[in-house]
């Protein structure tokens, strides 16, 4: 679905550009890239090992959500 990430970030962005229908718009183009630059962080964060167990990230999410 995304692009390689050996690729340059510019060349990420214009794979995404490349494939989204000639209707979008500015939101839509802007909403792929977020998503580009999520993954990317998201990999960065698990090859540098900042991760939590699922079970950390609940006991988390119910803090948060019952406040």
């Amino acid at each position: 679905m995304y692009p390689d990430r050996m690729q340059t970030v510019k060349e990420q962005v214009l794979h995404v550009v490349h494939r989204l229908p000639d209707d979008a718009d500015f939101r839509d183009v802007n909403e792929e890239i977020a998503m580009l630059a999520a993954v990317a962080e998201a990999e960065d964060d698990i090859r540098e090992g900042r991760l939590i167990e699922n079970e950390e990230m609940k006991a988390r999410l119910d803090d948060w959500l019952d406040g």
